[in-house]
């Protein structure tokens, strides 16, 4: 099977609402450029360096978004270009993000990460600290962002249960939010959870953006 085939058969599962973000993070360009002419054009990365590179040798059309944990000192970097990030887990990221897209005359969408899973290893906010960053009215003061909605990873484990009732639990928070805070805000509409092993279970869970690389690329070289 070929990636162009592994794709597509992806994308006919997914329903309308869903978008397929390939996870392309230490893979060939040429493997980049099978999907892209299979006609992908949402690409994931989460290494600043390997982002750069990709992003000044593949085609400009294409959306790239950043997925992994993001170092405040490597924002300037992909603020001129990046369309997303996926990964925002402080407020002190939040506050360098704005500021170089200010300087760069944009504004960037953003999703703020909350921490769902049990491994104190991944990151994002908790859920009482994204309370408090709304209720602070704190989206209002970062003018060169777009808060888009919020991302989450599940604890990796075989226990569908759980991963089920975190992003459940993420869903929750998504929705009341939006019918709260963000009541009649078009742009907070994304909901980034699921990954190649779990993105059937986050999508009957309400994702919006599923984050998938083994099942397209194969596993990484």
């Amino acid at each position: 099977m070929n990636i162009a085939f592994r794709l597509n058969r992806i994308k006919e599962d997914l329903p309308a609402n869903v978008r397929l973000v390939a996870v392309s993070k230490l893979h060939k360009f040429s493997a980049i450029e099978e999907a892209y002419h299979a006609g992908q054009r949402l690409f994931g990365e989460n290494r600043v360096q390997e982002l750069l590179s990709k992003y000044e040798q593949l085609p400009k059309d294409i959306e790239w978004h950043f997925i992994g944990h993001l170092q405040v000192n490597k924002v300037k970097y992909i603020a001129p270009f990046i369309a997303m990030v996926h990964s925002v887990d402080s407020i002190k990221l939040l506050n360098e993000l704005n500021d170089y897209a200010g300087k760069f005359n944009r504004r960037v969408k953003v999703l703020l990460q909350v921490h769902i899973a049990q491994e104190e290893s991944k990151f994002g906010f908790s859920f009482d600290a994204i309370e408090d960053f709304i209720n602070n009215k704190m989206p209002e003061r970062f003018s060169h962002l777009i808060m888009a909605g919020l991302m989450g990873m599940a604890t990796f484990t075989e226990d569908k249960e759980q991963i089920r009732a975190e992003f459940a639990g993420l869903s929750a928070l998504f929705f009341r939010l939006k019918e709260s805070y963000f009541s009649g805000n078009e742009d907070f509409k994304e909901l980034s959870m699921g990954m190649s092993d779990d993105y059937p279970i986050a999508i009957k869970e309400g994702s919006t953006l599923i984050r998938i690389g083994t099942k397209i690329f194969g596993e990484r070289n």
